[in-house]
C-alpha cells in the first residue's frame, strides 16, 4: 500500500495531470482545468466522507491492486481506483471524465498545438481546408471549429459529396423550385440555405463534379446561390469548411479540381497527422472510447499497460476508426477485468495510407463469360472494355470513367460485378 497524506492534492502524486488538463482547456474556454486539478482530492485508501469532494470532481483512490472504475452519473462523480501499474490509463480516464465528451479527445503535444491553432482559426470567418488520411477525425475537427466560432448557435450542416449522385448534387446543395425536373413535386431550400448563418462542412469535396465546383465558386465569390429551376439568386451567409483524403494539389494538376476554387477554400489549412504519429492521443482516445462503450455496463474492463504499449506500436492504417474497431473487439472477447496485449485482434489486411489505384491484370474476356447467349457476350465485351480502359489509365478510375462516358459511381458498380462474377 502506498502511504501518502490522506487528503493531499492529486497533483502532488501526479504532476503530469496538470499538463494533460492544460492540453484540453481550449476545448472549453470558460473552464480552467489546470487550476481545478490543484483542488482535486487525493484519497489514499478510502472514499471521501462528508463534503470532502465537490460532486462534479472525480473521486480518486490511489492504491495497489486491480483497476476499478464506476462511471459518473447525473448525481455522482466518477469513482476510480488504480495504482502505479495503471497510472497512464487511470490519468487518461480522469481527464476524459472532466472533459465530459466536450470536443475531441487528445493529449499529444502535436495535437495540443493543432487545436490551439484551430481555436484561433475558429474565431475568424475564413474558409477552412482540412486534410488528412481517412479516419483521422476531419469531421470532428470541423465540428470543433464550428463550436468554437461565433456561429456556434447556428446550424452545422455536414455533406458527404461522394455520397451524392452527379445529377442531384446541385439540387441538394442549392435547392430547387417546384417542377424544376421530373419528380420535383415540391420546392426544396437546399443545404446551403439550411446552413444560412452557420457552417457547412463539405466532406470529400474532391468528388464534386467540375460543373458543380464552378457554382460553388460563385457562392464563395458572391455569397449567393441559384436554386435549380430558379431565375433569381438568393443571398446566403455560410462559412465553408471542406475536407478530403485525396491530395488537393494532385487533383488540381490532374484537372479534377478547379485551381481557383482551391485557392478560395484553402484560406486556413488544417492538416491532421496520422494516429500512428500521435502516441499520447492513442491513450486519450482509448480511455474515452472504453468509458463510452461501457457506460451502461455493470463491470468496467480496463486496458493494461502492456495493451497500451501494443496500441502505441501499431501502424494504424485505419486511424481512429480502426482503433474503435479493435477496442470493441477486445471488449467482446475479453474474459477478465482488463484487456491484455494478447487480447487485441488486429486486421491482417494492409492498406496504403492514401487511396490506392486499382490494379488490373490483363487477361482474356473468357473469365467473365458464363454462356454464349447475347447477354453473356454483351457483358463480356463490356467488362473487357472496362478492363482495357483501366489498364490504359493505370488504374485511375476517374479518368477511366471519363473515357467510358459513365460516372465513377457506375464504374465502381461494374467493377464490383466483375469481381463477383470472376469469383463465382
Amino acid at each position: 500500500m502506498i502511504n501518502d497524506p490522506r487528503n493531499s492534492s492529486l497533483v502532488s502524486r501526479f504532476p503530469e495531470l496538470v499538463d494533460m488538463l492544460k492540453g484540453v482547456e481550449n476545448t472549453q474556454p470558460n473552464r480552467s482545468f489546470s487550476s481545478i486539478a490543484t483542488q482535486l482530492p487525493h484519497i489514499n485508501s478510502e472514499a471521501p466522507k462528508g463534503g470532502n469532494s465537490r460532486a462534479k470532481d472525480p473521486v480518486v483512490i490511489y492504491r495497489d491492486g486491480p483497476f476499478h472504475l464506476v462511471p459518473a452519473t447525473l448525481s455522482q462523480p466518477l469513482h476510480i481506483e488504480f495504482g502505479e501499474a495503471d497510472r497512464e490509463f487511470g490519468l487518461s480516464c480522469i481527464v476524459e471524465s472532466m472533459r465530459r465528451g466536450k470536443g475531441p479527445a487528445f493529449a499529444d503535444p502535436k495535437s495540443v498545438s493543432l487545436y490551439k491553432y484551430a481555436a484561433r482559426v475558429a474565431k475568424s470567418d475564413a474558409n477552412v481546408m482540412i486534410t488528412g488520411e481517412t479516419g483521422t477525425g476531419k469531421e470532428g475537427m470541423a465540428r470543433y471549429i464550428h463550436e468554437q466560432s461565433a456561429r456556434a448557435d447556428k446550424q452545422l450542416v455536414t455533406v458527404n459529396c461522394a455520397a451524392i449522385t452527379e445529377t442531384m448534387i446541385e439540387s441538394i446543395l442549392f435547392g430547387h423550385k417546384k417542377g424544376a425536373f421530373t419528380g420535383a413535386y415540391a420546392a426544396a431550400i437546399g443545404l446551403f440555405k439550411e446552413a444560412d448563418g452557420g457552417t457547412i462542412f463539405l466532406d470529400e469535396i474532391t468528388e464534386m463534379p467540375l460543373e458543380s465546383q464552378s457554382k460553388l465558386l460563385r457562392v464563395l465569390q458572391e455569397g449567393e446561390i441559384l436554386p435549380v429551376g430558379a431565375t433569381r439568386h438568393e443571398k446566403v451567409d455560410v462559412r465553408i469548411i471542406c475536407a478530403a483524403n485525396r491530395n488537393f494539389a494532385e487533383e488540381v494538376q490532374a484537372g479534377h479540381f478547379r485551381e481557383d476554387l482551391y485557392w478560395r477554400l484553402n484560406v486556413m489549412p488544417v492538416e491532421l497527422a496520422p494516429l500512428s504519429q500521435r502516441p499520447a492521443d492513442i491513450v486519450a482516445i482509448s480511455a474515452f472510447m472504453m468509458m463510452d462503450f461501457q457506460k451502461n455496463s455493470d463491470k468496467f474492463i480496463s486496458l493494461s499497460q502492456c495493451c497500451i504499449e501494443r496500441l502505441k506500436s501499431h501502424g494504424w492504417p485505419g486511424n481512429v476508426r480502426e482503433l474503435a474497431n479493435i477496442l470493441q473487439r477486445a471488449l467482446v472477447m475479453c474474459d477478465g477485468d482488463r484487456v491484455e496485449a494478447s487480447d487485441l485482434m488486429f486486421s491482417t489486411n494492409s492498406f496504403a495510407p492514401s487511396p490506392k489505384k486499382d490494379e488490373v491484370v490483363a487477361d482474356s474476356s473468357s473469365r467473365f463469360m458464363r454462356g454464349r447467349d447475347l447477354h453473356s457476350v454483351s457483358k463480356s465485351a463490356e467488362y473487357e472494355t472496362i478492363t482495357d480502359t483501366l489498364e490504359k489509365t493505370n488504374g485511375n478510375r476517374r479518368e477511366a470513367a471519363k473515357q467510358l462516358g459513365i460516372s465513377e459511381r457506375t464504374l465502381r458498380y461494374r467493377m464490383a460485378d466483375m469481381r463477383a462474377l470472376e469469383a463465382a
